[in-house]
């Protein structure tokens, strides 16, 4: 580090001063010592830093939230280069973004967090920000990031203007009862109207325009005044270092050579390597091997204290060890846990099987490593005839399905089967027989397998969510005619502004799960965006469509399906069948059936010796 402070001198390169950045003050010192007093390197080849000089009013712990694609992880590559947290180069681009899908896909799907230092009106402070994922289906990463923090920086774009996420984020904060700091980003672009998204924001949030702070995170204008805002803003963490040790997990990962490395955010007292902890959930017992920040690399410190945000090995080699939203105390001080996190909902279930059954435990062990990492996905074993044994899994949505996947094959090398996904039903009991097998007389059905006979149930109830879309006025035609084809019932519209209406709906979830997004941004080319959250259950006409083969019903295949939209589907499927099953040497007939009913129909022609063909000619 001294040398390349050496070299940078002797080129010329102009440093910052030490007393403004902490950066540089590693830099300018001599090699081998400690900013404390002197001290010699880590045996990890890494300085060890004194958090101590950081009291709990220069701590502001703080997220970035928007909707998709508004600019957060730019805006956070600018904020750690301003803070010298990272040197300066044209290939910063979302640094934080350390997945490989991410970089792919261009979107965050994990929140990460790093620790800043920043000198302002000459009081050293210590930052820790938290970028958050802007897509719907990535909301629980967000609730559990702001639990982390005191206050947060909305993110608007100046070209789109408040959309769905925008709204739902907002909200997430507002009640989280946060200091919200709103930012106007992009206004280097050619159509950007900052005046226009102040008086969205003012109308719908009800802040001043006077507080918006116009930036372009790209170019940089104006991001100084962002982490200014934040310092003045933001109050700093309520909590104390005399108090006893709570530490609360809120995000884990698993190393192969450490284990696991737990993410905690300190609400009292300080650890540090040596101590002995315990988890409030499993009650086990640890010694602290590493305590550190994270900036947004591993940096070992000598301890944590009260208000700041870092990482924790202790040894944990079990991989449910490390509970997200689960708290640490010091072994024989134990206290009050605290609140934790409501366990995410999920919202859309697919089965899970390894190509090759001889595959099973690595996929187990590889499913308990990822869901570590994501804990918003739910785990229940499965079997099927046709695929063997495997999973059922819960996921919050369909590109939170996609993602998982996708993960499992770059990290874990794995490849799997995913069947068709479904949502969860429930079905209210009639039969005394059945509530006695269940213990209860309301059953949730999350495989179509399970779903039980019409004669046995009172009602079915299928799951609803209340839909936001934020559109331009030309689209709101085709957008209704969509959502009524979608069996929704329309419960408000609002005119944000005369560039953008307010839609709210609610929804049936099976009927949004797959291709409404899809369909919605087409129509709208583009425009519209979209946001639901849970909304109870309601009663349906529900009924179980099975397809046959020859007669054999194939379970695999089998769905749960509003009675309206069973032939269409029914019709669908088996035409897609028809064209995807290779021909055989003898006829299939491919049906759809309800109960003992066929409703649909397709024939695969078999193959044939064509006996009159050298007859011709």
């Amino acid at each position: 580090m001294a040398l390349a402070g050496r070299a940078a001198l002797r080129w010329g390169a102009r440093l910052p001063s030490p007393s403004s950045c902490p950066a540089a003050a590693l830099l300018c010192r001599p090699a081998g010592l400690s900013a404390a007093c002197g001290r010699p390197y880590s045996s990890r080849g890494k300085e060890k830093l004194d958090m101590s000089t950081y009291p709990v009013e220069s701590i502001r712990n703080f997220s970035i939230i928007a909707h998709v694609d508004h600019g957060k992880s730019t805006l956070a590559d600018r904020l750690l280069e301003i803070t010298g947290t990272i040197s300066k180069t044209d290939r910063n681009k979302q640094v934080l973004d350390k997945l490989q899908v991410e970089r792919e896909r261009g979107i965050t799907v994990k929140a990460q967090s790093a620790s800043l230092f920043y000198n302002y009106e000459g009081i050293n402070y210590l930052l820790n920000l938290i970028d958050t994922p802007g897509h719907v289906d990535f909301s629980y990463e967000v609730s559990r990031s702001l639990s982390a923090c005191q206050g947060v920086i909305l993110v608007v774009d100046a070209n789109e203007g408040i959309q769905a996420q925008t709204v739902a984020n907002f909200y997430l904060a507002f009640e989280a009862q946060l200091s919200i700091i709103p930012v106007i980003n992009k206004i280097d672009l050619k159509n950007a109207d900052p005046e226009r998204v102040e008086k969205q924001i003012e109308k719908l949030f009800d802040i001043p325009t006077d507080e918006c702070i116009r930036i372009s995170a790209k170019q940089g204008t104006n991001v100084e005044k962002v982490l200014q805002k934040v310092i003045e803003k933001i109050p700093p963490p309520q909590c104390n270092t005399t108090d006893p040790l709570k530490a609360l997990v809120f995000d884990s990962t698993f190393d192969h050579y450490r284990g696991v490395i737990a993410n905690v955010a300190l609400f009292g007292g300080e650890i540090a390597k040596g101590q002995k902890i315990v988890s409030a959930h499993t009650k086990k017992r640890y010694e602290v091997h590493e305590v550190g920040i994270l900036t947004p690399d591993e940096q070992p410190t000598h301890k944590l204290y009260a208000g700041q945000v870092g990482y924790l090995v202790a040894g944990m080699k079990q991989v449910t060890e490390a509970q997200i939203g689960d708290t640490l105390f010091l072994y024989k001080q134990p206290g009050e846990p605290l609140p934790g996190f409501k366990s995410a909902k999920p919202m859309v279930f697919a089965g899970m099987y390894p190509i090759d059954q001889t595959e099973y435990n690595n996929l187990k062990s590889a499913l308990e490593r990822l869901t570590l990492n994501d804990s918003s996905v739910t785990v229940h074993r499965d079997s099927s005839l046709a695929l063997g044994a495997g999973w059922r899994l819960g996921f919050l949505g369909l590109l939170h399905m996609e993602v998982f996947n996708q993960r499992l094959e770059q990290e874990y090398n794995m490849s799997v089967i995913l069947t068709a996904p479904t949502v969860p039903y429930k079905a209210v009991l009639s039969s005394a027989k059945l509530i006695k097998e269940y213990g209860k007389d309301q059953i949730t059905i999350i495989n179509p397998a399970q779903f039980p006979d019409k004669l046995s149930v009172s009602e079915y109830l299928e799951p609803t969510v209340l839909g936001t879309i934020v559109t331009p006025p030309e689209y709101i035609g085709k957008i209704i005619t969509l959502c009524q084809d979608r069996r929704a019932v329309q419960k408000d519209m609002l005119y944000i502004d005369e560039n953008r209406v307010m839609l709210k709906y609610l929804f049936p979830l099976n009927e949004i799960v797959v291709d409404f997004y899809d369909a919605l941004k087409s129509l709208s080319s583009g425009y519209a965006s979209f946001d639901y959250e849970d909304a109870g259950y309601q009663s349906a006409d529900l009924i179980k469509m099975d397809i046959l083969l020859n007669g054999n019903p194939v379970e695999e295949l089998a769905t749960i399906i509003h009675s309206d939209k069973a032939y269409a589907a029914g019709k669908l499927l088996c035409e897609r069948l028809k064209e995807t099953i290779p021909r055989q040497l003898f006829e299939i007939a491919i049906q759809a059936a309800i109960g003992k009913k066929i409703i649909a129909r397709e024939t695969l022609k078999a193959y044939r010796k064509n006996v009159v063909a050298k007859c011709v000619g």
